[in-house]
């Protein structure tokens, strides 16, 4: 086989446009078990995809950061950046992290326009009502008995996208169907 042919087989099985997709919403709404449903989806696609998971990006990146303002800026800068940096490179970055304020994803998402790298933001915009019900980490429940204080959305703000790319409500759909809303708005734009 020639190196050419061998570039050509290559190409044929990674489709090297990188993207950002953050998934923003409360605890709980379902950011994550979107992100991995999609990241499947991708990947059997022929897609490089990484998930990059709030919770481990705590314990590695921003160890030692706490949950006050500037801190949680902090922490949505440092994804930004590795996030841009895997888009830059042809991989799909997914992002199911809270980011709760307006200013701090605005500045992820400027971050990526200097750059020219393709950002898209998901409103997971699952009721706190829901999110408290499904409760996946136990935080609404310590919230509720007094062990937890700055939970987002109940006693810390959380400023919703006033005009996210896509927005889910994913208490009314399967979380394939809410993968496949994603999927449906990369491939609109070249990048699925």
């Amino acid at each position: 086989m020639t190196a050419h042919a061998f570039q050509a087989n290559t190409e044929e099985l990674h489709v090297t446009t990188g993207a950002t997709v953050w998934l923003t919403g409360l605890p709980s709404a379902g950011k994550t078990t979107i992100a991995y449903e999609l990241a499947g989806r991708l990947r059997a696609e022929g897609h490089l995809v990484e998930v990059l998971d709030g919770d481990e990006i705590r314990e590695f990146i921003s160890a030692g950061l706490g949950f006050t303002r500037e801190d949680r800026h902090t922490n949505v800068q440092r994804i930004g950046f590795v996030a841009e940096l895997l888009a830059r490179n042809g991989v799909k970055a997914l992002v199911p992290v809270i980011a709760p304020y307006a200013d701090s994803r605005d500045a992820v998402r400027k971050r990526h326009a200097e750059n020219g790298t393709a950002y898209v933001e998901v409103h997971v915009a699952t009721p706190v009502e829901v999110c408290s019900v499904r409760d996946v980490k136990g935080l609404y429940a310590k919230q509720a008995a007094g062990e937890l204080t700055g939970l987002t959305g109940v006693d810390d703000p959380y400023e919703a996208p006033e005009t996210p790319d896509l927005r889910i409500e994913s208490q009314h759909q399967t979380v394939q169907e809410s993968a496949a809303s994603v999927h449906v708005l990369l491939s609109e734009r070249g990048l699925a």
